[in-house]
């Protein structure tokens, strides 16, 4: 059995999601899984993208990432959607990530963010703050700050 996930919520698939066939375009779930993380880092860790990249200036690209496309999604249906982190480097993170219907799972991502300077765009180690708030996810999944 996995752990539980350090951060989930539902999405209503909407009319905008969907292309002619009535089903999920596939490239609105990469902007469903980035607005997913976007609201990890707000509500589950703390740390709001705005002020992470507008503030600080530390970035959170992905440099890999991985797809499986299960099911269709239609519009109307409602999506859990779940973030487990696998694994905390120096540097980076691993995430495994799905997104699940009423029928089972309808994708799964696995995702590498790097930790990066805006100045330079090259990776960095995360910050005290950042790092502390991941590893708390890591021993306490799905605990709000």
């Amino acid at each position: 059995m996995s752990p539980p996930p350090v951060f989930q919520r539902e999405q209503q698939v909407r009319f905008g999601h969907c292309d002619p066939a009535g089903i999920v375009f596939y490239p609105r779930y990469f902007e469903m899984l980035n607005e997913l993380v976007e609201d990890w880092f707000a509500q589950g860790l703390g740390l709001p993208f705005d002020v992470l990249i507008g503030q600080r200036r530390i970035g959170m690209p992905t440099a890999q990432l991985d797809t499986r496309f299960l099911r269709v999604s239609r519009q109307g249906d409602r999506l859990r959607q779940t973030v487990h982190l696998e694994r905390l480097g120096v540097s980076s993170m691993t995430l495994q990530v799905g997104f699940e219907g009423d029928d089972g799972p309808r994708v799964q991502f696995t995702q590498v963010l790097v930790c990066t300077s805006l100045a330079t765009h090259k990776p960095q180690a995360f910050p005290d703050d950042l790092r502390a708030a991941l590893q708390r996810a890591l021993v306490h999944p799905g605990a709000q700050p």
